[in-house]
Formats: structure tokens, C-alpha cells, sequence
């Protein structure tokens, strides 16, 4: 039996339930082949379009920091974030491509493979700016010990363990929700811890992010001594605030049909494609911010997507003499 590719969608965000139940209990989502469904066309446009923009911007961003710019702690998380986004990205235009061409497919073992893969992406891309913004709370908060204490290999260690995590995380929930073939009470309660231990996972990486980018703010604004501003401070705090509002509903969404029994109605489906459409955007954003930030108010007219991108990160205050690193860094190789 084949499926549109707008299942996918659902299955990914309730995996506790069966295909048959998805579909079932969705008769908008229910599309006769060759047939026009003009509901999804606009939201999978947009995500088609701001897909093609966003790999495009986090292909550059992730050649630049892999390539050409030298590495910090900072812009290895970065560097992994622009992978985690385009890997997300490439799913989502598949995902639309694949609906607007009315194109069927067997869902016995691409589906499950396919919602894996694209959940793994936005939960490492959660849990590097979980990251970066505690790194940077450090930094702010303890300058001294993490000037002189922290181990040099943090950020590839962490990197590494977050890519390792992500995927066992969500191969173990398809597991036990798609794959076992067991009894059905005691697949269902494996499922069900499964869920829960996701869900808890998503909220812990969600209180990490909203608690360290809470203090940092509070030490910009209320702290006894002065903290200057930097473009790297700017970058993060842009990047977390552009998830809170783009990139978050997907995960609570995700959330509340797993533990909340929504009947799949007009108003549900339309906030499931709502929340589509907005991680499309979020990932697509941050290649925007980093150069935004790069090009903002600065005085060199010939700048190269090089300098731009290291000067979104700079992690000093600008002085006459940081312009001029720039300025000469321009003409290396």
C-alpha cells in the first residue's frame, strides 16, 4: 500500500501511532493520487524556496568554517549547527517535492528510515545552541576557569556526542514504536517510555537553552561589572531567539499530539503545516543572521563572505586594530 508524502509528516510527529491510524483519523490529509491538494501548495512552496536558499546559505557557512576560517570553540558548534540545518532542509524539500508530485511510495521501510533521519537534525540543531549558549554562559560567568580550565577538545567532544546521541535517540524510538515486533501491551508501554523519553530529553535541552541565554541577558543588562557587547555575543542571542520563535513550535507540537490526543481536524492540520513551514524558515535564517551581523556597521567597502563570517563571530569588542586584521586577513590565500 503507498502513502502520499504528506503522511510523513504525522508519522514523525506521533509515532506512537500506527499508519493505518494516521491516516484514518486525517481525512484532509487523505489525497487521492494525481489529485491537486491546493491546502499544501503554498506552505510546501515556501518551504521548497526557503529551502533552496537555506542549503544554499548553510553550504557556504559550513565550507567557510570547514575550510577557510581558523577554528574556535564557538565556531565548531556552528560549523555542526550548518550541518544540522541543511541536513534538515534536504529533508524538508524532499518531503514537499515529493507531495506536490503526488509521488507514492512503500511505507514499510522508507517512511520509518525517513522520519528518522530528519527528526536527527533538529534535535542536534537544539541541542548546539543549547550548547553554544551554555559555552558562552561559561565564558561570561567563569572567564577565568574556562580561560585556563576547560579542556581544549570540548567543542568536538560535545559536537561528537551530540550527533552520536541524536541518532541513537531517535533509531531506539522507531524502534520500539515502528519496527519491534512484539505483543502489542508491551510495544505500546516500550513506545510510550520511548516517547516519554524523548519528550524529556527535548524539555531538559529546552530549559538549558531558555536558562543560559536568561543569564547571559541578565548579565548584559543587570550585572555589577560592565560586559561589552560583541558581535559573537549578538549572534548567538539572535540565532537562540530566532528558534524560540521558529523553530520551538515544531518541538512542542511534536509534543503535545504525543501526549494530547488531537483529533486531526481542519485546525490541527493547518498548525502541523504552520510549524512546517517555520522550521523551514529557522534553519534557513541563521546563514542570514551570521552575515547580517558580519556586515552590520562596518566601514571596509570590499569585504569578502570570509571576513563577513569571522567578524559574526569575533568575540572582542572592535577597536581600530581589529579592523585592520580584517582589512589584512582579506588578502590571504
Amino acid at each position: 500500500m503507498g502513502k502520499s508524502s504528506t503522511d510523513v509528516g504525522f508519522l514523525a510527529l506521533n509515532t506512537s501511532a500506527s499508519p493505518m491510524a494516521v491516516m484514518s483519523t486525517n481525512p484532509i490529509d487523505k489525497i487521492i493520487p494525481g489529485s491537486f491538494n491546493s491546502r499544501t501548495l503554498i506552505p510546501n512552496l515556501i518551504i521548497i524556496i526557503s529551502g533552496l536558499v537555506g542549503l544554499t546559505g548553510n553550504a557556504i557557512v559550513f565550507w567557510l568554517l570547514g575550510f577557510r576560517v581558523r577554528r574556535n570553540a564557538f565556531s565548531v558548534y556552528i560549523l555542526n549547527l550548518a550541518l544540522a540545518d541543511f541536513l534538515f532542509l534536504l529533508c524538508h524539500i524532499i518531503d514537499s517535492t515529493l507531495l506536490l508530485r503526488k509521488f507514492l511510495y512503500p511505507d514499510i521501510i522508507f517512511l520509518p528510515c525517513f522520519n528518522t533521519v530528519m527528526m536527527v537534525p533538529y534535535i542536534v540543531g537544539l541541542s548546539m545552541l543549547s550548547a553554544i549558549s551554555t559555552e558562552r554562559c561559561l565564558s561570561v560567568l567563569c572567564p577565568i576557569w574556562y580561560r585556563f580550565c576547560r579542556p581544549k577538545h570540548t567543542s568536538t567532544v560535545m559536537c561528537s556526542a551530540i550527533w552520536v546521541l541524536s541518532l541513537l535517540i531517535c533509531i531506539l524510538n522507531r524502534y520500539f514504536c515502528v519496527f519491534l515486533e512484539d505483543t502489542k501491551d508491551k510495544n505500546d508501554n516500550l513506545c510510550l517510555a520511548s516517547n516519554f523519553f524523548t519528550a524529556a530529553c527535548l524539555i531538559f535541552l529546552f530549559v538549558v537553552l531558555f536558562l543560559s541565554s536568561l543569564a547571559l541577558l541578565a548579565r548584559l543588562f543587570c550585572g555589577a561589572g560592565q560586559m561589552k557587547l560583541t558581535r559573537l555575543y549578538v549572534t548567538i542571542m539572535l540565532t537562540v531567539l530566532v528558534f524560540l520563535l521558529c523553530g520551538l513550535p515544531f518541538g512542542i507540537h511534536w509534543f503535545l499530539l504525543i501526549w494530547i490526543k488531537i483529533d486531526y481536524g481542519v485546525f490541527a492540520y493547518t498548525l502541523y503545516l504552520v510549524t512546517l513551514v517555520l522550521t523551514a524558515v529557522n534553519s534557513c535564517a541563521n546563514p542570514i543572521i551570521y552575515f547580517f551581523v558580519g556586515y552590520f556597521r562596518h566601514q571596509l567597502k570590499h569585504q569578502t563572505l570570509k571576513m563577513v563570517l569571522q567578524r559574526a563571530l569575533q568575540d572582542t569588542p572592535e577597536t581600530a586594530e581589529n579592523i585592520v586584521e580584517m582589512s589584512s586577513s582579506k588578502a590571504e590565500p
